[in-house]
């Protein structure tokens, strides 16, 4: 088990697979990119698949999230899905995507394994999109994300991000599309993860804003927090159902006293939070010969320091040093 000082349990897994990214989001990274790991850092398809099964099968886990960068990238994925399925007991599976290339493995990653994906889509404009990521492949995403339908990865998952002058005034346009086609919908307060550390709390867009801009046009019924459980996302239902939204109100209603996550870097680093500023190193025990017991016993230490919140509600809150493309979102 994964415990904390708090009392929390951590059931759920988040593996960035790469750092690595075929977009240039404005709320991600630099257009330039950045300094990826080299490949000697990064951990291998086995020792991913190693880690994952001490968290299963040792530590209690209970979810895995496969994450970036853009894990599409990642060329052993299919094979890594379908070894970590092979677990007992199985976990359930789910990726992380900005939905480039899923058109073409949406079919291979369902018959792996994997239950379902998120899709990361900000726009229904491609010329917001080529803005948004610098890149000219809005249709690319929307055939991924009809081809994750297609393949049976349910429930289809639409990550969004409000950025203020671009894309704030389509939060109601998205949810009509996204109910139109099927996918649930979940804006996502943009996080200070950026590497150029451009965020400010006064350009965010917040969950309020956002849920008035939805009611401009539906009728929004809360979910009770029974319902929620520790998911990270408040939802609606949406005029009565059976549609749903949700909002992720990291900043401005953080959700840490119900967090049951805990991560893996693409190097090898456990981090307890998103914002954390610490990680401990089970790359280094794997590459020296640890068993798997003691492996175990360096990731429950980890857990066990793990902070009562993320520092998202302070507002001297600084960017951690790590950008999201390094630590998987």
């Amino acid at each position: 088990m994964l415990i904390d000082t708090f009392g929390r349990v951590a059931t759920d897994l988040r593996v960035s697979l790469t750092d690595r990214c075929n977009l240039r989001c404005t709320y991600c990274m630099p257009e330039e990119g950045l300094q990826w790991l080299a490949k000697p850092d990064l951990l291998t398809d086995d020792e991913i698949v190693r880690l994952i099964g001490i968290a299963v099968t040792e530590l209690g886990v209970e979810e895995v999230r496969f994450t970036g960068g853009e894990p599409l990238l990642r060329p052993g994925l299919a094979g890594i899905v379908e070894r970590c399925a092979a677990l007992e007991p199985r976990p359930r599976m789910s990726l992380t995507t900005n939905g480039i290339g899923l058109e073409r493995t949406a079919g291979a990653l369902r018959d792996a394994g994997l239950d379902r994906v998120n899709v990361s889509l900000d726009t229904l404009r491609p010329e917001v999109f080529r803005t948004l990521t610098r890149r000219d492949r809005h249709r690319d995403v929307l055939r991924g994300l009809e081809a994750a339908r297609a393949a049976g990865l349910d429930p289809v998952k639409v990550n969004t991000v409000l950025m203020p002058g671009l894309n704030d005034d389509e939060a109601p346009d998205l949810l009509a599309w996204a109910v139109e086609h099927g996918y649930e919908l979940r804006f996502i307060e943009q996080m200070p993860l950026d590497a150029q550390h451009g965020w400010t709390r006064e350009g965010m867009i917040t969950a309020g804003e956002i849920l008035a801009s939805l009611r401009t046009r539906f009728h929004l019924t809360a979910e009770g927090e029974d319902e929620r459980g520790s998911a990270p996302a408040e939802r609606w239902l949406v005029d009565g159902g059976p549609a749903r939204v949700g909002v992720i109100a990291s900043v401005t209603r953080p959700f840490c006293r119900a967090c049951d996550r805990t991560r893996l870097t693409a190097d090898g680093q456990v981090r307890t939070c998103l914002f954390a500023r610490e990680e401990s190193d089970l790359r280094g025990a794997l590459r020296s010969g640890a068993p798997d017991e003691e492996i175990a016993r360096l990731w429950r230490t980890a857990m066990w320091g793990k902070k009562a919140g993320s520092g998202l509600d302070d507002p001297s809150f600084l960017q951690p040093q790590r950008p999201m493309s390094a630590i998987g979102g």
